[in-house]
């Protein structure tokens, strides 16, 4: 098994490399894939994956990514508005078929995975996109990693000890530390292909300690519906780490992170 899972983490690792290198559009493609089949993960996890709301959250989804593809993200919340009365509509016109409850999940899954993974391509789309869409990678992936470790030396006391009984707030401080600290290397080495490089470390170093934190949400936040709904994992599509939802939980919560704290952290030259 961890053969297995360190080979499919080599061909991520290579396969993200590949794609991001080779352009904005890859990487809106790649993204909205794992976006879809994220979506349908969570759908069928909560076992609504071939029903009527969950259709609404496919088409809503995919709607989405046309509008930003077409540089419209003003309508976003025109989108969700009426993805949420479409849901409503399907609701009332086949009571008592659904409860209020699966209504209120399917709409979740519209923003999680499906809204939130798309912060991955707009990061890609800033000014020295290329370069900064890297935090979002090291803050998740480097932090997931350094928590274990952290945790394995120094771990004491339960972070979450019923939803996830191995993880410790040791853990937690130590892969938020560790991912500042590797974004800090990060714009020490990359700083010269940042326009705003005079901000970049600070920046770098914030954003993805913040993306870190955050990130622990998003894994948290996996285990906690699997758990809800009793499933080991959400899919078997990577071999040794489960379904997408299992290998990318935490950035849909980092992706956004990454991208609103360089927002607010350092003007990226546009």
């Amino acid at each position: 098994m961890f053969i297995t899972r360190l080979l499919s983490g080599i061909v991520l690792v290579a396969g993200a490399v590949a794609v991001i290198l080779a352009g904005s559009l890859p990487v809106f493609a790649v993204t909205f894939a794992i976006s879809i089949i994220g979506l349908y993960e969570y759908y069928r996890a909560i076992g609504i994956e071939k029903t009527g709301p969950a259709v609404i959250g496919y088409l809503s989804c995919a709607c989405y990514y046309a509008i930003l593809f077409m540089g419209r993200q003003d309508l976003t919340m025109f989108l969700v508005i009426s993805a949420l009365m479409a849901m409503m509509a399907v609701y009332v016109l086949t009571f008592p078929r659904y409860h209020i409850t699966k209504i209120a999940e399917a709409s979740v899954g519209i923003i999680y995975p499906g809204i939130m993974l798309s912060y991955l391509w707009m990061t890609r789309t800033m000014p020295d996109g290329v370069v900064l869409v890297w935090l979002i990678f090291l803050s998740s992936w480097g932090c997931d990693t350094l928590a274990y470790c952290s945790g394995l030396l120094f771990g004491k006391h339960k972070l979450a000890p019923v939803l996830s009984p191995k993880k410790t707030i040791e853990g937690a401080v130590g892969g938020t530390v560790g991912a500042a600290l590797l974004g800090l290397i990060f714009a020490l080495a990359m700083g010269q292909f940042i326009r705003e490089s005079e901000g970049a470390v600070f920046a770098c170093t914030c954003a993805c300690g913040i993306g870190a934190l955050i990130s622990q949400i998003g894994d948290l936040t996996a285990s906690g519906i699997k758990r809800n709904y009793e499933i080991k994992d959400y899919g078997t599509l990577i071999p040794g780490h489960g379904g997408v939802l299992d290998r990318f939980d935490s950035m849909v919560f980092t992706a956004p992170a990454i991208y609103f704290a360089l927002l607010f952290l350092v003007s990226t030259g546009g």
